[in-house]
């Protein structure tokens, strides 16, 4: 029986939040600043509905939360039996899609654990309530694991499935093996099933050939891309296409050799669309198309661990090509492990400079920490003043397929009024309810970002973001 401690905590970050420095592009400045410090090896860090950050630390199998505003953090689990050797650990995880309906409140995990002759690696649903995970369900247990080469990055697509990444733990005859879910891509429903629409029947498996995927992104684009670590040669930028084969280990980066060439030809195999020797260690991957930052729009941000750097790739309109690669924050901060990205547009990135491997002058004693990318200036277009950080209603999932549920936080007897802008500041869909949940159907709509406005009967407001996908 898995033993856990959940435990609630507050402390306040040990240095006061700072400003670093300045990123200048065309027409925006884009501002640095510290939001947390001292945390240990943060692998996942994700957009919480509450406004909060989430994060795991790798070494330590805790789990917990930083208010980006204050910088005050709490622990809601530590995993006794996490096992960490090198890059094991706890490391991935994903808030179910409905998170903020108490009957849908799941917070998805991986991590490693040794069974006695060697290390595995499991994927644990864990409910989320009254401030802390409880109630474990292992959902996939005994997944090939190893110190390395572990993927572990969780994903929730518009299509409500959960896509989680599994490396080759170290064994190159795993990832074109159908009979091992390691060295592929899964696709799980919530409670840990099989979906009925997966390639082969009764198989988790998406997509195959993969060596050590560590970044994964659902873009409002509809394409989900992947960051994967190559050997000594070649780590990938990829498009993740269903039942598609990724070549590894007979193909490393292009199909450019006459055996890679041959072996391409006769499995259909997918080539990355950005590729790079030496490698840079890629990893935690991000769409970002947020009015905030403009010429950031349509671009993938990756940051990197070898290299030490954040880079931004600007995407065709089809996104299905890279334009141009632009390089920001080198060695300012040491290795950068994983990003989120925040409603307003905001850009928060952790580094990893006490995982044993940093270098130029790293860690500091701050280490490790979450840097904020911002434009100071930015307003959203067509949101009216008055308007305040959305912390009263919970709008459902986002990105939405065509049906957006809110929940108000207040008083349930209220009319409430949502009107639907684009990003422009036009309203193109209105609608109001009475009581504490309503919905809104936006099918009819073309994918894309919008903002929101909701008017409470009172004339309170709240304003926030919303991605539609199809």
């Amino acid at each position: 029986m898995k033993q856990y401690l959940c435990i609630l905590t507050c402390s306040l970050s040990l240095c006061a939040l700072t400003s670093h420095g300045q990123i200048t592009l065309d027409s925006t400045v884009v501002s640095e600043e510290v939001i947390a410090t001292n945390l240990d090896v943060p692998w996942e860090i994700l957009w919480g509905p509450d406004d909060l950050i989430w994060f795991t630390e790798r070494d330590d199998g805790r789990v917990g939360r930083v208010d980006p505003e204050t910088g005050i953090r709490d622990t809601l689990l530590v995993i006794s039996d996490v096992y960490h050797t090198s890059e094991s650990g706890l490391l991935g995880m994903a808030l179910h899609p409905d998170f903020t309906n108490p009957d849908s409140a799941f917070v998805y995990l991986v991590y490693t654990y040794y069974n006695g002759s060697s290390i595995r690696e499991r994927l644990v649903r864990y409910r989320y309530q009254n401030n802390a995970l409880i109630n474990p369900a292992i959902l996939i247990d005994n997944i090939p694991g190893n110190g390395n080469h572990n993927g572990s990055r969780l994903m929730f697509g518009p299509d409500g499935k959960l896509y989680m990444t599994t490396g080759d733990a170290q064994n190159t005859s795993n990832p074109q093996n159908q009979n091992t879910v390691a060295g592929k891509i899964l696709r799980i429903n919530t409670d840990g099933s099989i979906p009925s629409d997966n390639p082969d029947n009764g198989s988790y498996v998406w997509t195959f050939g993969h060596r050590n995927p560590q970044g994964l992104v659902w873009a409002s684009n509809g394409i989900l891309y992947s960051s994967e670590h190559g050997p000594n040669n070649d780590d990938e930028i990829n498009i993740i296409s269903v039942g598609e084969n990724y070549g590894w280990p007979d193909v490393e980066g292009y199909c450019n050799s006459s055996p890679e060439i041959t072996f391409c030809n006769n499995n259909n195999v997918v080539e990355p669309i950005r590729a790079w020797t030496p490698t840079i260690a890629l990893a935690g991957l991000d769409y970002y198309d947020h009015e905030a930052i403009p010429e950031w729009q349509n671009s993938l941000l990756l940051v990197t661990l070898k290299s030490d750097d954040f880079r931004v790739f600007k995407l065709n309109a089809a996104g299905d090509t890279i334009l141009s690669e632009v390089i920001h924050l080198n060695d300012d901060y040491g290795r950068l492990r994983d990003l989120c990205i925040s409603p307003s547009g905001d850009i928060y990135i952790s580094t990893s400079n006490r995982d044993g491997r940093a270098n130029n002058g790293f860690p500091i004693s701050a280490d490790d920490r979450i840097i904020k990318l911002y434009n100071a200036n930015y307003s959203p277009t067509g949101i009216p003043t008055g308007t305040h950080r959305a912390s009263s209603y919970n709008l459902f999932p986002n990105p939405s397929t065509g049906r957006l549920n809110i929940r108000t936080n207040g008083a349930t007897n209220r009319e409430h009024t949502i009107e639907i802008m684009d990003s422009v500041g036009h309203v193109v869909k209105e609608s109001s309810w009475t009581g504490q949940q309503g919905y809104m159907d936006v099918s009819t709509l073309p994918p894309g970002a919008y903002l929101y406005v909701i008017t409470a009967e009172d004339g309170r407001r709240d304003a926030g973001r919303f991605v539609l996908v199809k």
